[in-house]
């Protein structure tokens, strides 16, 4: 069975061995304890988001790309498969859909509106 806490603590752990880090240096900069931390990469302990939000700020990682990993190491444990870009189905009806994008052919999220997006969906 998948768990979260040992995909969040496996790929921490990843990242603080990629920098060639020590869990009391991580922990330091996180203001967290040293035995915590190792708790936490173990997924022995579920780490609060405060935690991992000051996990990552030691670690000199966004968020976001964490929470990415932890997602793709999920998903290839339940042999799903996730794409990484918008369906090319998709991108065509918002082409066909939206007239900022038709003159650009770039998409720009921001140019989307919710209404473009419902007449594709």
């Amino acid at each position: 069975m998948v768990t979260l806490r040992n995909e969040f603590g496996g790929v921490l752990r990843d990242l603080r061995l990629q920098q060639g880090r020590t869990l009391r240096e991580v922990s330091k900069d996180a203001k967290v304890s040293l035995g915590y931390l190792s708790e936490v990469e173990r997924g022995q302990k579920e780490a609060s988001s405060e935690l991992l939000s000051a996990i990552c700020e030691a670690l000199q990682k966004p968020l976001s790309e964490v929470l990415r990993e932890v997602t793709n190491r999920v998903s290839l444990a339940e042999n799903m498969t996730i794409p990484d870009t918008i369906p090319a189905d998709f991108y065509q009806g918002l082409l066909s859909r939206s007239p900022a994008l038709r003159t650009s052919g770039r998409l720009n999220i921001g140019q989307v509106t919710k209404r473009e997006l419902a007449k594709v969906g």
